[in-house]
């Protein structure tokens, strides 16, 4: 049985793709709480700050001819969209951005990026 990509390896040949492509204003972005040891070694979890939004794209590019937002959402064959992900996917697109999910670099290429 083959093995399926990890996330992380689908993440990053899309981003070395739009380095390869010239795109300067591209970003990864994590927004989950971070994770601490407190003082009695129980693993904690720091709470996101004011107004940070749940559901952001794994990456973000703002498209240099026309100022687009892009938002490229990872996922494996198998992975779903949680429910605020699909939030932030209708807000930008009520908004004239462009949001892709992707399950390979083939997606990105395919949407032109």
């Amino acid at each position: 049985m083959r093995q399926q990509e990890k996330e992380t390896d689908i993440q990053r040949s899309i981003l070395d793709y739009l380095k390869l492509k010239g795109y300067r204003c591209f970003w990864r972005q994590n927004n989950l709480p971070a994770v601490y040891v407190d003082r009695h070694g129980a693993r904690q979890f720091r709470s996101l700050p004011a107004y940070a939004r749940r559901g952001l794209p794994d990456i973000m590019l703002i498209h240099p001819k026309d100022g687009r937002f892009y938002g490229i959402e990872v996922k494996r064959t198998t992975g779903r969209q949680s429910d605020e992900q699909k939030a932030f996917q209708r807000d930008v697109e009520a908004a004239n951005g462009v949001y892709i999910l992707a399950r390979s670099v083939d997606d990105v290429i395919a949407a032109r990026l």
